[in-house]
């Protein structure tokens, strides 16, 4: 009896459900490890998880391929990834991860900075391009499809020609950090709303607000 019970969890508190994986859910947020990158626009995945973490008082510890959290509502499990794997191979993450847990690709949620949308600006979607962006294009690499959930933070695309790296690699402005909190919040309620009321009515009731 002791063992069936151990073997529910791993040393990194997540419940292994095997019976019911429709019950657990990955949250991905794409970022970049460092100090230097804690508050630069490209690293709002990780801003995002800190915010969840913090609302919903859990903490991340380091694990294989990123820093992993969990916490509960209504009889679900929501694991956080911060993969430790830089922005460019962030599908190796999701994959073992995903894999690990036993998580169907339909309750994933991958959290990435959108230039093509401006600042704050929200959109929820099941498929499309990678835009272009690095660790969407290693995300479809893994999963060889298109058609995964994402929340796209929309970070404007305020640069001139040539910097955009230098851009999205670059910290918030004094206007975008005192909006911030708001939008992060926000956040929260969107990956509640996933996990609850599923895609469909999350995209309806959170796109473009």
């Amino acid at each position: 009896m002791f063992g069936f019970f151990k073997s529910l969890f791993t040393k990194h508190g997540i419940i292994q459900d095997e019976k019911d994986p429709m019950k657990k859910y990955l949250i991905v947020g794409l970022g970049n490890i460092g100090d230097e990158y804690a508050e630069t626009r490209h690293n709002i995945g990780f801003k995002v998880l800190d915010e969840v973490a913090q609302a919903n008082d859990f903490t991340f510890e380091t694990a294989k391929l990123g820093d992993i959290g969990s916490y509960k509502i209504k009889g679900r499990t929501i694991i956080c990834l911060k993969p430790s794997t830089y922005m460019n191979r962030s599908g190796k993450a999701l994959k073992y991860w995903m894999d690990k847990e036993n998580i169907p690709q339909s309750n994933v949620l991958v959290i990435t900075d959108d230039i093509n949308l401006p600042f704050g600006t929200i959109r929820i979607k099941t498929k499309g391009s990678n835009g272009g962006h690095n660790g969407l294009k290693d995300i479809e690499l893994f999963l060889q499809t298109i058609l995964y959930n994402r929340y796209r933070f929309g970070v404007g695309a305020d640069f001139g020609k040539g910097r955009q790296v230098e851009y999205v690699l670059g910290q918030w402005d004094d206007e975008e950090k005192a909006l911030l909190p708001e939008r992060l919040k926000k956040s929260t309620e969107i990956i509640n709303s996933f996990v609850l009321a599923g895609i469909a009515r999350t995209m309806n009731q959170y796109n473009n607000t």
